[in-house]
């Protein structure tokens, strides 16, 4: 039998983007290790569409 992982998927979404009132979203899907990393994930990812690096945190 497989083992069951703690390993999850989740979706980043820019925090900047909101704010800046341009139409559309920037959201990234990664994993992550629920035992590693209980909290919200916060990762400096790069927004294509204000061409910058943004903090990306995750979403529900």
């Amino acid at each position: 039998m497989a083992k069951k992982g703690n390993r999850v998927q989740v979706i980043l979404e820019c925090t900047e983007h909101k704010e800046s009132g341009q139409p559309g979203t920037s959201r990234y899907i990664t994993t992550k290790n629920k035992k590693n990393t209980p909290g919200r994930m916060e990762i400096k990812k790069f927004n294509p569409i204000l061409k910058k690096m943004t903090v990306h945190k995750e979403i529900k």
